[in-house]
């Protein structure tokens, strides 16, 4: 969960957001020390008042600086690359559950399930109790099991939305007449937050999503209790 002042990412609660943590991490001291070292070279240029002629016409300085920033970008590109690949694989999931957006909230179907599925709106304001958080909280929350592979199923009823959870390292747009899938697995149990990250009318801001990791027991009991009601 993101708080006032938080210059970081939300902490991960997922591996694939793990990974992009540490690759954050990575480009970010690559920049910081070019942009030291570029930094060191305009203010020594202009503070100095000697020339070298063999700088001003040098083979080897000009080899140098065509090959250092193609080194560069191949040890960004490199765990770039495997990153974005681990984000599209999906291996046998555990649990399939389609997501479908709709003018202004969200609608989740259990696949698995014969019966189980739910509207998933805002809850407003004034009907929040303490501790809870406004223009995330959800009266049904999405929960699935902890630690296992989830496959989500994201589209739209409507107009373009965007199904995504920092937390996780999800974000998938949810088009009108297309099927797009996403996978994921949480680390540890607890409760996330996203919203719809596609403008899509005058309450676009009003449709959290709210993740909620138990464990399997748990969510065996709420997926009964789930069917019971209905």
């Amino acid at each position: 969960m993101a708080h006032p002042s938080q210059l970081g990412f939300q902490d991960a609660a997922s591996p694939v957001m793990e990974e992009l943590l540490h690759f954050h991490d990575h480009a970010l001291m690559i920049v910081f020390l070019i942009s030291t070292l570029v930094l060191y070279i305009i203010v020594t240029m202009v503070v100095t008042k000697l020339t070298d002629k063999l700088i001003l016409d040098s083979q080897e300085i000009e080899i140098i600086w065509t090959l250092l920033p193609a080194m560069i970008l191949i040890l960004i590109a490199l765990p770039s690359l495997r990153i974005l690949y681990l984000m599209d694989e999906i291996n046998d999931p555990h649990l399939t559950i389609k997501a479908m957006g709709h003018q202004w909230y969200w609608s989740y179907e259990y696949t698995d399930y014969e019966d189980l599925g739910f509207d998933s709106y805002m809850i407003p304001t004034q009907d929040l109790t303490p501790g809870q958080f406004r223009l995330l909280e959800a009266d049904h929350r999405m929960v699935i099991p902890v630690e296992s592979p989830i496959r989500v199923l994201i589209s739209a009823d409507d107009v373009l939305h965007s199904w995504a959870v920092p937390c996780l390292g999800i974000k998938m747009d949810a088009v009108p007449g297309r099927l797009n899938q996403t996978a994921f697995i949480t680390s540890r149990p607890g409760v996330f937050y996203g919203q719809c990250s596609e403008i899509c009318g005058a309450n676009h801001s009003f449709m959290p999503i709210v993740v909620e990791a138990v464990p399997l027991e748990h969510f065996e009991n709420w997926s009964s209790m789930m069917l019971e009601d209905t």
